[in-house]
């Protein structure tokens, strides 16, 4: 018997009475634990149990589930010992860490789960190649002999089928820089295309029958990505120069109007429909150009670090700034950003270069840490100021790192009962802060205020605690209880908006069980009564299935909310058992998703809308969704549910939701039906509202056509002749900027929109005649928005009347007031209303102010903040509980009022796109309210549109108002899309690209994301550690994330050193130290070694020899190589992925990874890379560099990729999160 023993968490003695904690006379296993706490007394256990062959036959996740359940999953193979089925983990009862020697197959999951397949199965090729031809996924509908399967395909092109784009390169240098400039056509030999046998052709093929293909070429970049809507082609081309770098991306658009030109590729076409690329002699990229947008400019140091950029608007005088320039970035030694800002400058993209390239003083091009400081706009900076540029600046922000800075508060030696790190090691700290942010200062782009904040660690170099000054000279002060495990306990806030107001205390607590999934959350805010804001119940899979929410001292909660799923882990109910009663048995919403089946009307008029049917879908597209809400406490709603069914194009595009209203199904109402353009760009849209005045037919309220340049709407007219909806009868022109943001929308009467440099709107106006309102917007140089003043001028026969309303955006506390001739909430929110641009027939008036004997309040103008579960009313000391679907969108909003009843305060139904429902007089609006958040949860602002965040969101037209700022890694997308032009499945969290709502429904509902059918092999998911199945990484970060991510931090973990003969517990050492973690901070087998440079493998070299448990795990990581994703053995599809930094644009880190692509394109693993990053202050996103498919190689050509793809990104990679391979 063989056993390897790898624990998280414990000395080496407690890895050896772990192993013979129970006895097994005949397997070889591997015991993984994680200890949850600091005597592991808490812990989570995986044992994997292998065959004589040295593979996986049983994982076991022991005791994980809710009731102390194991949780198993046996492992499979066919006569060829390739893994053709990955079985569900199955809940049985514990054995104590020992094999459950009944469980061989899929027979035990079967019964669980009630099919005939509860597994993942693949039909594997019969070739030394075994590629996947066929996936099918766990659950009848999609068992192998349904035809609902995914298919692959693997071939090479035919004659005539792939255009061969080339390129002819020149070099053009400007005061000695060079770059490339290229043009493209089509090539000149073979009619155009490729000629037969050139490029490798993979399909993939859907559940519903919907074929991506990708064409690549000898050098494994990919020439064509083509999909098909049902009638065409919707071809994206990848074009490389003569250096291999690639020089342009031709969206379908684009493809369409070159074949249209007789293959002739204009500028005209380039420039409002391509992607262009240009780099220097150094393989950087210098300039690039997206559709629809000036050209955009980057000038390095040398050390390839990007310094300067430029945008089209940073060319003109009308920026911020109000002079031309540049966006500069500097550097300390280590690589790191320390402060950014403007350069005011005139010189070319050559010129700056050239400078840079010259520069003999510092040329290095760091900056260094002072004890003496210069002033740029109010704020004394402690650096050198030596890096390029050295004038003519305007700060936008500041970081320290390694000590604080001079003006910092003193660094408290304790934080609720946790030692803090110090600023310098001595005899009684072996660590410090050094490495480690610990200020950042931010300015507002329209001002000179800042918001400062400091960063507070303990022993394990975790972030515990928040000290942040507002720019009204205010705070918002944050700490945190950490466990061992970094999982929060306990979180205060407290926050004051000004000087001279009193403030407001939040107090948090969590309570989670033994393998910290969470059970309670606590909130209090000032001395009120504590409430439980919600009590989790799980099921034996770790979802969650039961939520009771708004309870106080015992009482009974407000709501108790149930969830179910199906067998991929969709959510397919909230509120089942009630959808059926007639008062929803004391449930104020039900809410049912049909994935594979329908039960509603196919078509209400197939010859108004031919081929728009309602199917089931198997591919997680939702074909129906059914609802019934409470609108009124003691009034019931229908007993037949309202109901939207939903009809796709083969792209997976909305094409229709047809609204069945529970008395009519067929009267058409609430409906839209919709019509694209090759790059998803709305051609036509059809909405209508409800029957009126007696009539039996639905009132059209718009009748859509739009023009467009490139992908920008220049004129949208409503041919149905209603305002309602959208008020465009007159289909004025729509004005953009250089950068492609939308600069007015004469149909609305916004004559003017203006934005700042991080193309966030600034300043609006409306213009109705005699009213006109003006919307100034302040945001600091993060993007956050801080203010918003509107002010409203009304010229009448009394004269002229003047209302200012200021909204105070400060971390999460919304305040609201209002001054001048109207002071009462409702009358200024009336005049908002009849704005030409807003909807008001879709909503109902709301004072937020109340009534005045509630505004004798200790912090005046505080409306509300929000809470894990909705918002707390400030002005009436009320806990406001949401019910939202599964998009997010607030459904219904509910609390108890003074009385201590249930009230209903907000109801919303909306069509598919997000406007709400006309006339329910249920859903209400109003200057500074809560209730604004409706769509998304996102705020519904004055002028008719929702701010999410990084753009604005039009949900009539239905567009965004401004590029993609990702609109590169959806390339074959409209940047002004909204999610994937499929709202019902995909939303966009903050404005920059959609996510995946069914595959990622669940995370705040499931503390550990099963793999299920994600899980390519048992090796896979060996990787994962806290439980082969489970993860206590992901259940970190989907309870502590999801509740508290901005006051916990990743930056330090515990390690293990070796002592002798024991591992001893290392703390506050920084991950940048570490080369590989060991145990505890290791995520999976394929990275577990121990640590070199001082850790233990150095130490045990030293020595002459190796620890038992390293031998371990190194015999561990040989057995695991053999079906390891990670092997370069590997035949698993593998790609390439690059961190990039937001900010610079610049790819900082280059990795492999043989895991899952999300639908939306994201690594999966890059992904958490990038969760991690940002919860340390970074400001980072992620993208695919290159896919390489299954084959013989697969993981050798990875690694050549990742090493090829680190070179040309050497200039901006950062090695503080780039460990290897080392660009050369």
């Amino acid at each position: 018997m063989k056993k390897y023993l790898i624990s998280k968490g414990l000395s080496l003695l407690g890895v050896l009475l772990a192993g013979i904690s129970f006895a097994q006379s005949n397997e070889n296993y591997v015991q993984s634990i994680t200890c949850l706490n600091q005597d592991c007394t808490k812990k989570s256990e995986t044992i994997t149990y292998f065959d004589g062959l040295g593979r996986p036959k049983q994982i076991i996740n022991v005791k994980a589930t809710a009731t102390g359940k194991d949780l198993v999953m046996p492992v499979t193979y066919d006569g060829f010992g390739r893994q053709a089925k990955n079985i569900l983990p199955i809940p049985v009862a514990s054995q104590n860490s020992s094999i459950h020697t009944g469980i061989t197959d899929e027979t035990a999951a079967n019964a669980y789960y009630g099919v005939s397949n509860a597994f993942t199965e693949k039909e594997i090729e019969n070739s030394p190649l075994d590629r996947v031809l066929q996936e099918a996924n766990p659950g009848e509908e999609w068992k192998m002999s349904s035809g609902k399967t995914k298919k692959y395909k693997y071939e090479t092109n035919i004659g005539n089928e792939v255009k061969a784009f080339v390129t002819n390169t020149s070099t053009n240098t400007v005061s000695g820089v060079s770059n490339t400039v290229s043009s493209v056509s089509l090539s000149s030999a073979n009619s155009g295309f490729y000629p037969a046998g050139t490029l490798y052709k993979n399909t993939v093929t859907d559940e519903d029958g919907n074929s991506v293909i990708q064409f690549e070429n000898g050098r494994g970049q990919t020439v064509l990505i083509r999909k098909n809507d049902g009638s065409q082609n919707i071809d994206t081309y990848y074009v490389f120069n003569e250096y291999n770098q690639q020089a342009f991306i031709i969206t379908p658009k684009a493809v369409k109007q070159i074949e249209d030109n007789n293959n002739l590729i204009t500028d005209a076409i380039l420039n409002e429909l391509c992607y262009q690329y240009r780099y220097d002699g150094q393989d950087r990229e210098v300039e690039k150009k997206l559709p629809g947008k000036d050209w955009q400019f980057t000038v390095y140091d040398k050390q390839d670090r990007p310094v300067l950029a430029q945008d089209g608007l940073l060319r003109t005088t009308t920026n911020n700034f109000g002079s031309k320039g540049w966006l500069f970035t500097k550097y300390d030694e280590s690589g790191r950003v320390v402060y950014t800002g403007f350069f005011a400058n005139t010189a070319t993209r050559q010129a700056m270069q050239s400078a840079l390239n010259n520069m003999t003083a510092n040329a290095y091009n760091n900056e260094k840490r002072t004890t003496t400081s210069f002033n740029l706009q109010g704020l004394d900076v402690y650096y050198s100021k030596q890096a390029f540029p050295t004038g003519s600046m305007t700060l936008l922000s500041v970081n320290y790192y390694d000590t604080y800075p001079p003006e910092a508060p003193a660094v408290p030696q304790t934080i609720l009962g946790q030692y803090t790190l110090p600023q310098t090691l001595d005899a009684n700290n072996d660590a410090s802060t050094n490495g480690v942010l610990t200020a950042s200062y931010v300015k507002n782009i329209e001002d000179n205020n800042w918001t400062k904040t400091y960063s507070y660690y303990d022993s394990f170099g975790r972030v515990i605690a928040t000290k942040s000054t507002n720019h009204l000279g205010g705070y918002t002060n944050t700490e945190t209880e950490l466990d061992f495990t970094g999982v929060p306990l306990k979180t205060n806030t407290f926050h004051l908006r000004k000087q001279g107001e009193t403030g407001v205390t939040v107090m948090e607590r969590f309570v989670y069980d033994d393998q910290n999934r969470l059970l309670k959350h606590f909130h209090q805010v000032d001395s009120n009564p504590e409430e439980l804001l919600a009590e989790n119940t799980y099921n034996d899979l770790s979802q969650i299935v039961n939520k009771k929410v708004g309870s106080t001292s015992g009482s009974a909660p407000l709501q108790s909310i149930d969830y179910n799923y199906n067998i991929r882990g969709w959510l397919t109910d909230i509120n089942k058992n009630q959808m059926a009663a007639a008062d929803l048995g004391g449930k104020l919403f039900s809410y049912k998703i049909k994935y594979t089946n329908r039960e509603g009307i196919q078509n209400p008029d197939s010859s108004q809308f031919p081929g728009k049917n309602v199917v089931p879908k198997y591919n997680g597209n939702i074909a129906e969704v059914d609802w019934r809400a409470v609108e009124s406490i003691g009034a019931n709603p229908s007993t037949t549910p309202k109901r939207y069914g939903y009809a796709y194009d083969r792209l997976d595009r909305l094409t229709a939701g047809f609204y069945q209203n529970p008395q009519s199904p067929y009267s058409k109402e609430n409906m839209e039906s919709l019509t694209y353009d090759l790059n998803g760009n709305i051609s036509s849209l059809y909405r209508t509202s409800v029957m009126e005045n007696g009539s039996s037919t639905a009132t059209v309220i718009d009748n859509l056509t739009y023009d467009y340049t490139g992908n920008r709407a220049t004129k949208i007219k409503d041919i149905s002749g209603n305002s309602t909806g959208y008020e465009g009868t007159a289909g004025n022109t729509i004005g953009y900027d250089v950068n492609g943001n939308m600069k007015n929308m004469i149909d609305k009467s916004i004559t003017a929109i203006g934005y700042n440099y991080l193309n966030l709107p600034n300043s609006l106006t409306i213009n109705l005649g005699q009213l006109t309102t003006d919307i100034a917007t302040k945001y600091s140089a993060d993007g956050s928005k801080v203010r918003k003043e509107t002010t409203k001028t009304s010229v009448g026969i009394a004269g002229t009347t003047t209302t200012k309303e200021t909204t105070d955006y400060l971390d999460g506390f919304q305040y609201f007031s209002t001054t001048g001739g109207n002071t009462g909430g409702g009358g200024s929110t009336e005049m908002m209303m009849a704005s030409r641009a807003f909807e008001p027939q879709a909503f109902s008036l709301v004072d937020p102010t109340g009534t005045s004997t509630l505004l004798t309040i200790k912090t005046p103008d505080l409306q509300f903040f929000p809470t894990a579960e909705g918002f707390y009313d400030y002005v009436k000391n009320q806990y406001i509980y949401q019910y939202k679907d599964l998009q997010g969108n607030v459904r219904l909003s509910y609390a108890r009022n003074s009385a201590g009843a249930l009230e209903i305060v907000d109801n919303n139904d909306f069509y598919p796109f997000g406007m709400n429902h006309l006339k329910t007089g249920n859903a209400y609006f109003g200057g500074g309210s809560y209730k604004n958040y409706k769509f998304g949860k996102k705020e519904l602002q004055e002028f008719g549109a929702y701010d999410f965040e990084a753009r604005i969101y039009w949900q009539d037209l239905p567009r965004m108002g401004q590029m993609d700022p990702l609109a590169e890694k959806m390339p074959s997308w409209s940047p002004y899309a909204y999610g994937f032009n499929n709202p019902i499945r995909f939303v966009d969290p903050d404005g920059n690209e959609p996510l995946d709502t069914v595959e990622d429904c669940c995370s705040e509902k499931s503390n550990f994301q099963l793999q299920r059918s994600d899980a390519d092999d048992a090796a896979a998911l060996v990787e994962m550690i806290g439980g082969g199945i489970q993860s206590a990484r992901a259940a970190a970060a989907n309870l502590a994330g999801t509740l508290i991510n901005s006051v916990t931090g990743d930056k330090y973990r515990n390690r293990y050193e070796v002592d002798g003969a024991t591992l001893i517990l290392v703390t506050g050492v920084p991950k940048q130290t570490t080369k590989e973690k060991l145990v505890n901070s290791a995520w999976d087998l394929g990275t577990l070694a121990l640590t070199a440079a001082g850790g233990p493998e150095g130490a045990l070299m030293a020595q002459g020899g190796k620890a038992p448990a390293i031998k371990a795990i190194e015999e561990v990581r040989s057995a695991v190589k053999a079906v390891n994703g990670n092997s370069k053995a590997s035949t698993r599809a593998q790609h390439v992925y690059g961190i990039v930094n937001k900010t610079t644009s610049g790819v900082e880190k280059v990795g492999i990874s043989g895991g899952k692509i999300s639908k939306t394109g994201n690594s999966y693993r890059a992904t958490s890379q990038v969760s991690k990053l940002n919860k340390q202050g970074g400001n980072y996103t992620s993208k695919i560099l290159k896919n390489i498919p299954a084959g013989p190689g697969a993981r050798t050509k990875a690694l050549k990729a990742e090493q090829r793809l680190t070179n040309k990104n050497k200039a901006t990679i950062n090695e503080a999160i780039h460990k290897k391979p080392k660009p050369q």
